[in-house]
């Protein structure tokens, strides 16, 4: 989807608003702060699973002020099995301004992560830009990651008990992705985390990569260019440029080595925009002494594992899923 950004002669009304912001096909943001999202995804109650997935899954909210919710993935319980099974707090993604933990694309996505990687998942929906700039989502993901921490609220025994949390995860994708990362950097050390695991972390800068310049406009992949410099400009706080550190955590060669972790999980797309940053976040956190899993999939863009928008793209799913679970299970 491309960014249409209008100058101010060639405003367009709507409804007497002015457009000041548009990415084509998923949201229009009006002069006097009105945001419409276009209906691109249907959401999906819990129970909306396919018949080769079987996961428990309920909705819980997190906090009724912001009204940040989760919703809880869990595989059926085995009674020959009773160990514990690892935790994985996950952010949606969608530019910090769209998208939603009860979208279907996600729902499929984290059902079958949960049943295949036999593993809890915990799916954060947070607040969006650009009602709520950043650092909401942050805010929003330390709410939730304290929330899990305290073993969610008193009716929430049907999956904590089958928790292990000794064996704590925080991962999302894109914009999710990002949320993982700072929402750990400004939560300080998760008791028992085992690691993040970012699928094609949504992370800027005002410098142009190569892979930025080379898949600006590429039809297979979910995100143009424009779209991330529009995304940015809806989320960081107004006036900030992408060398802001919520956006380019490279762009003070120090900021990467304060996010204390001992392990990272990156998926990386090979034909998305993102790329390059991606690896060299990864290469970031080697000098840094983090271990890192790097594995990028080949031949498809962003959001892949959700859009599947290639022919590629479910061979490339269960890979990457699959890579998930054995960077879970070995930790």
């Amino acid at each position: 989807m491309g960014a249409i950004s209008l100058p101010d002669q060639r405003l367009k009304n709507h409804n007497h608003h002015q457009i000041t912001e548009e990415i084509e096909g998923l949201i229009r943001v009006y002069a006097d702060g009105h945001v419409d999202r276009m209906p691109v995804m249907p959401h999906v109650p819990c129970m909306a699973t396919k018949a080769d997935v079987v996961v428990h899954c309920r909705d819980a909210p997190i906090d009724n002020r912001t009204r940040v919710w989760a919703r809880v993935y869990a595989p059926p319980a085995d009674r020959s099995e009773q160990k514990p099974l690892p935790l994985l707090v996950y952010f949606h993604g969608g530019g910090f301004c769209v998208g939603s933990a009860s979208w279907a694309c996600y729902h499929e996505f984290l059902a079958r992560l949960s049943s295949v990687a036999g593993c809890v998942v915990v799916s954060v929906n947070y607040r969006l830009a650009p009602e709520h700039r950043l650092p909401a989502a942050f805010d929003d993901g330390v709410t939730a990651l304290k929330w899990v921490r305290q073993g969610g609220s008193s009716n929430e025994s049907w999956w904590r008990s089958r928790c292990d949390f000794t064996r704590v995860f925080v991962g999302g994708d894109s914009a999710g992705a990002c949320v993982a990362y700072n929402a750990h950097a400004r939560h300080g050390a998760v008791p028992c985390l085992k690691g993040l695991v970012l699928i094609q972390p949504f992370f800027g800068g005002e410098a142009r990569t190569p892979s930025e310049k080379c898949y600006a406009h590429q039809p297979m992949s979910a995100l143009k260019l424009s779209a991330s410099d529009a995304y940015w400009r809806l989320a960081l706080p107004a006036g900030a440029s992408r060398d802001h550190p919520w956006c380019n955590p490279l762009a003070k060669a120090a900021a990467v080595v304060s996010v204390r972790v001992p392990a990272v999980f990156v998926g990386v797309a090979e034909i998305d925009v993102l790329r390059d940053r991606n690896v060299e976040f990864c290469n970031a956190m080697r000098r840094a002494g983090v271990a890192v899993t790097q594995v990028v999939s080949a031949g498809v863009g962003h959001a892949f594992q959700v859009l599947h928008n290639s022919q590629l793209s479910e061979l490339r799913t269960h890979e990457l899923v699959l890579h998930v679970k054995d960077f879970i299970m070995n930790r």
